[in-house]
């Protein structure tokens, strides 16, 4: 099952407040600029710092390609936060 899209609207990252990547087929929401992948588990993102795993270079290497192969849009953009 994957997360709503006005969930996905309002989900920003716990420790910087930036947009997230959901990567629906891992169960990911991902934060490139910490380089931290928050797991989904039973459709429930858990968004606590502390359960957030760091990736690795390579890692962050291949999810980065994919978003940007699979053109994956960020949760929010500025312009959506500038509106609110």
């Amino acid at each position: 099952m994957t997360l709503e899209s006005f969930l996905l609207e309002i989900l920003a990252c716990p420790e910087d407040k930036g947009p997230l990547f959901y990567i629906e087929d891992e169960d990911t929401l991902y934060n490139p600029r910490l380089t931290r992948r928050y797991r989904i588990e039973n459709d429930i993102p858990i968004l606590l710092i502390d359960e957030a795993e760091t990736v690795t270079a390579d890692e962050h290497a291949r999810i980065t390609a994919r978003i940007e192969t699979e053109a994956i849009s960020p949760t929010f953009t500025s312009e959506q936060e500038e509106s609110n």
